[in-house]
């Protein structure tokens, strides 16, 4: 036997999972198609800029298992954001998007809609709606986000609920389950408990795969599942292992898994994923900003679906004098720009964003652009409706992680599933095949 337990993928799932193999005395090795780790939490540097690739913040609520994993790497540079969300409306910035203030401010929400919201919140409190463990469980059932927001004033939908899931998750309202949304919005509270990593938010990444034996740079081609192993090809190399983690998205991880169990791919083939493209703009100053992040309502922009301004949400983020400006594409362009080149992207979104931040593009020195074929998981009522049944019966040879395996699309969910799936293989006694 080659390898006692092989996980596929260096993000937060997979390096959770390994690091809980490893600290109960497993043999893990890490496999990772690109050349540095981190996945959807990776972090790049630019010149003296700090690109947050994929995620951009966490929560002192609704992340425990986080938290414990930030605790026992011993990083606790983890500073408050301190600064607001806002939403953009008939030409000028809202701010109060998930904080306490917007149902006084209206973020952007004309009075009635704030009563609608208020109505909506209390009910959803009276319910216990869901979990993020168990989105399937919800009162909410399947309706789709837009489904849900049918009741309430057009401004819930519009300037509240599609802004976020859409900014956020990539989602559009029609084709995903309001569930996993209103669990989330539940469990992480409001902005004023937001933080971000110090350096990037690759640093807990990068502390777990400094403790770990991983391989980047090696893309798997194929796991197939034998009596009490899995063959690994990949890179020109076959190997073995008693276990296998494939922490990699679902549609990866059906490509590349030949033969999952029967009951698995009914929600292996459902679990698909939104496209994310991002667009990192390097300025020669420092932009202000009433708000860290602006969301963009579609009936707003046909393009952009946020703006973020990320040397307000860390200074480090940036040089001193320098300034760093991400756009984020809407789901309506995201999968057209995913095959066009870096300057068409550029062109596309940097002219558009310019409407929300005036002299953009004159203060561009440099400029990087980001693409997730996979992003976040789309969570539609079709998927939903099959995730109980694919979660109840985990636990074979080849087992899962990400935040896909509870269609909860968030850092958390992550960290969490790879500690499930490092706790399911242990269960398993370890033995030579036949």
């Amino acid at each position: 036997m080659d390898l006692d337990v092989a996980v596929i993928g260096a993000g937060i799932a997979g390096l959770a999972a390994a690091h809980e193999l490893a600290r109960a005395g497993r043999e893990v090795r890490v496999f990772e198609a690109a050349d540095h780790v981190g996945g959807r939490m990776a972090t790049r540097r630019v010149s003296g800029f700090v690109v947050d690739t994929g995620a951009e913040q966490i929560s002192t609520r609704g992340y425990p298992h986080t938290w414990e994993l930030l605790r026992r790497l011993g990083l606790d540079d983890v500073p408050k954001i301190g600064r607001r969300l806002g939403v953009w409306r008939q030409g000028r910035v809202r701010p109060g998007l998930a904080h306490p203030s917007g149902l006084l401010t209206g973020a952007g929400l004309s009075v009635r809609a704030r009563l609608d919201f208020a109505r909506a919140s209390r009910g959803l409190a009276k319910r216990s709606t869901a979990d993020t463990e168990r989105p399937e469980a919800s009162r909410v059932g399947r309706a789709t986000v837009a489904e849900f927001c049918a009741p309430y004033h057009p401004d819930v939908l519009e300037y509240l609920c599609q802004p976020v899931v859409s900014g956020f998750f990539g989602w559009q309202p029609e084709r995903s389950a309001a569930a996993p949304f209103l669990a989330l919005l539940g469990a992480i509270g409001p902005s004023t408990a937001w933080r971000t990593y110090h350096r990037g938010m690759d640093v807990p990444a990068r502390a777990l795969a400094a403790r770990l034996d991983v391989t980047t740079s090696f893309p798997v081609r194929e796991v197939l599942a034998g009596p009490g192993y899995a063959r690994i090809t990949g890179d020109g190399a076959e190997l073995r292992a008693r276990s296998v983690v494939l922490a990699v998205p679902a549609p990866v991880a059906r490509r590349v898994y030949v033969n999952p169990p029967e009951h698995e791919r009914p929600f292996l083939d459902a679990c698909a994923f939104t496209p994310m493209v991002k667009l990192h703009l390097m300025l020669d100053h420092r932009p202000e900003s009433d708000v860290y992040l602006l969301a963009v309502p579609r009936s707003e922009s046909p393009s952009v679906s946020v703006v973020l301004f990320d040397h307000l949400k860390h200074p480090d983020r940036a040089p001193e004098g320098r300034g760093l400006v991400t756009v984020i594409a809407s789901p309506a362009v995201a999968p057209a720009l995913l095959d066009a080149t870096d300057d068409e992207v550029v062109s596309a979104l940097a002219a558009e964003a310019e409407r929300f931040v005036p002299g953009l593009r004159a203060a561009v020195t440099e400029s990087v652009v980001h693409r997730f074929r996979h992003g976040l998981p789309e969570a539609t009522p079709n998927a939903l409706a099959l995730r109980g049944e694919f979660a109840s019966r985990l636990g074979g040879v080849v087992d899962y992680a990400g935040d896909w395996v509870t269609l909860t699309p968030y850092s958390e969910a992550a960290v969490r599933s790879g500690r499930r799936a490092a706790a399911r293989v242990r269960a398993v006694p370890r033995r030579q095949p036949a």
